[in-house]
């Protein structure tokens, strides 16, 4: 994929034939009411992204009481790449609303697509998932914080899995692709190569925000990732949103509120907020990942 602007651009305009050539562009460029209804009605969200056919590694499995998850039992997997051994850079990827550990390979095979990354003449790296429940990545009013889990439990145990914990990139689905944003500002470049969000779980306004993302207007002040672009200075970032997604305009200016000298890719493709456009972009996002990791 063309290296693109720090401001957001809409790609893949004219994919689908409709009836009303004028009321179809309207629907992409999201000025319509019931955008994303319309676009999954009118087949505007494009071919989903298919399984490629490579070797899948049994992933590494453990799980640990997790203090940040009031004692809750938390599962880890740990994917690596057909045919590397030795030492390999991490990808920390977090899950989805309703997601577990399990579910980006489950659903999303990135077992083989981390193995296609490579026969492809990627750089080799693993990627660590693990049990993040329904609490959007951020502390709660009852005391749990999945990201501090992530950074205080999750790496420690995976330093000994022969990967690279130091500085690590991040990947993450809808509530995990705010996750990695907010994780990547708090880390910062020290900690951080790059981080990659797909369909990112974003609200603009604390009015609009979902209450299982944040509990009152307070909670979304202070952990939301609106207006904080700049904590991100110094990380390479991708964003990449279909315009058939409820988070499509968010997302999109999200990443136009970046400096102008930020390293931002972002990407708006026809798609809608579901596995088959997460599995369409997810080569991209795993070779933009890698780069970062070259370093």
């Amino acid at each position: 994929m063309p290296r693109l602007s720090r401001r957001a651009v809409l790609l893949g305009g004219g994919t689908a034939t409709v009836v009303v050539a004028a009321g179809a562009t309207g629907v992409h460029q999201g000025v319509l009411p019931g955008r994303v209804w319309a676009q999954a009605h009118l087949g505007l969200n494009g071919e989903p992204g298919v399984v490629p056919d490579a070797e899948i590694v049994p992933p590494t499995v453990g799980s640990f009481r997790s203090t940040h998850r009031g004692g809750a039992s938390t599962s880890w997997s740990l994917l690596r790449p057909a045919g590397v051994d030795g030492p390999l850079p991490l990808v920390v990827a977090l899950h989805p609303l309703g997601g577990d550990h399990a579910q980006p390979s489950r659903e999303l095979g990135l077992s083989q697509y981390l193995t296609a990354h490579v026969e492809e003449g990627g750089t080799p790296y693993a990627v660590a998932t693990v049990d993040g429940g329904r609490d959007y990545w951020h502390p709660r009013a009852s005391g749990d914080d999945t990201s501090a889990m992530v950074v205080d439990e999750l790496l420690p145990i995976l330093a000994g899995q022969d990967v690279g914990t130091e500085r690590i990139g991040l990947l993450g689905w809808s509530m995990g692709g705010y996750g990695v944003l907010r994780l990547a500002g708090l880390l910062g470049p020290a900690g951080v190569t790059g981080v990659a969000a797909a369909s990112p779980a974003l609200w603009t306004d604390a009015d609009d925000a979902s209450g299982t993302g944040f509990a009152d207007a307070e909670e979304y002040e202070r952990y939301s990732v609106i207006g904080r672009q700049a904590d991100l200075t110094g990380i390479p970032v991708r964003l990449d949103c279909g315009t058939g997604d409820p988070f499509y305009r968010a997302t999109e200016e999200y990443a136009a509120g970046f400096p102008d000298d930020a390293d931002v890719t972002a990407s708006f493709e026809p798609g809608a907020h579901d596995g088959g456009y997460w599995r369409r972009v997810l080569p991209d996002q795993l070779d933009f990942l890698g780069r970062t990791l070259e370093g």
